[in-house]
């Protein structure tokens, strides 16, 4: 089947470079990519979006070296690095 006509954009997610349809919210394009871990509770648990409308905080994740941008609010562009928990690296010791 060919490819569709959608509008896209290449952002980069974790330090990976991919393509997303233009217009679509940074939470939507990491839940098509996969990604199940936004950022981490202070437990360590995994939290991703629950209220896809900016209430939660749920999907906070750093945005172009930004930290804490929601994810759900925040409409992908060309050439946008994005860092989810999982994506992050360890602080020295």
């Amino acid at each position: 089947m060919p490819q569709s006509s959608v509008a896209a954009v290449t952002i980069s997610a974790d330090g990976r470079s991919v393509r997303v349809p233009a217009g679509v919210t940074v939470a939507a394009a990491l839940l098509d990519l996969g990604t199940s871990a936004f950022r981490r509770s202070v437990s360590g648990e995994p939290r991703a979006p629950l209220c896809g409308m900016g209430t939660c905080y749920e999907c906070r994740v750093t945005i172009d070296g930004v930290a804490h941008r929601r994810a759900c609010l925040v409409t992908v562009a060309e050439g946008m690095h994005v860092t989810t928990a999982d994506g992050a690296e360890e602080a020295p010791a």
